[in-house]
């Protein structure tokens, strides 16, 4: 199966960005990976299973030198972006409270990834997405973004970046809606990461199980049946969380 579509996925090396990968691929769709790593063997091997379908792409989303190198590739060899995943994301320190040191460095690192990471893609791809037959953005955020559901003492530079990126989604929807562009942002659930160092073990849900998820949002969201209603933070069941 293969269809005339284009996606690129931030943040593809491992974990939930390459089952994402995977699924749009067995979709049909042509897939820029957003590689992080030098080398990503998982990569390569999708890559000899689908050929040209696949292209992985050096990017590291918090430096403007690699994030412009990126899109100088892609844009000179398609005029048009049908899909872009915003998943690239680190975790930063989860312990410290406004009572202990924080570190700060730390702190702004998270932001430069989590945040202007999305915004540096989203804003350079644009004029591709808008020429595309979807136009769809999917920003993966978190509960931990939300506002209205918080109830922890730390996490800050975590928190504060999704929910800084849950507001870049609003502005960006809010800009390209009237155009026919859409945006989806998707609470993932707890999925076996390895954004805190190692894998997360004790997350029930498998990168896989998460992204089939969130590919059956995007169908969704992508149907003329979607209801026209305001943007909202959704889980990948589909549930609504308060900003």
């Amino acid at each position: 199966m293969e269809n005339n579509r284009w996606a690129l996925v931030t943040g593809a090396d491992r974990g939930l960005g390459l089952a994402l990968a995977k699924g749009l691929l067995a979709q049909g769709y042509h897939v820029w990976a957003g590689q992080y790593a030098e080398e990503c063997q998982a990569l390569q091997e999708l890559k000899a299973a689908y050929g040209k379908r696949l292209r992985p792409i050096r990017l590291d989303i918090s430096d403007a030198k690699s994030v412009a190198e990126a899109l100088h590739i892609v844009t000179a060899e398609t005029e048009q972006l049908d899909l872009l995943i915003n998943n690239g994301a680190i975790l930063g320190n989860i312990t410290s409270t406004i009572q202990d040191k924080l570190d700060f460095a730390d702190i702004e690192q998270v932001f430069r990834v989590n945040t202007l990471g999305a915004l540096r893609m989203t804003n350079g791809l644009i004029d591709l997405i808008l020429k595309s037959t979807d136009k769809i953005i999917v920003n993966i955020s978190s509960e931990a973004g939300s506002i209205g559901a918080c109830k922890r003492t730390a996490w800050y530079a975590y928190c504060m970046s999704k929910a800084a990126l849950n507001m870049q989604s609003q502005l960006i929807h809010n800009q390209i809606s009237p155009q026919g562009g859409k945006v989806l942002v998707v609470y993932p659930g707890h999925v076996q990461t390895f954004m805190k160092g190692k894998l997360d073990t004790s997350a029930k849900l498998s990168p896989e199980q998460s992204a089939q998820h969130i590919l059956g949002l995007l169908e969704q969201r992508l149907s003329p049946d979607w209801p026209d209603q305001a943007l909202a933070l959704i889980d990948y069941q589909g549930e609504h969380w308060p900003w």
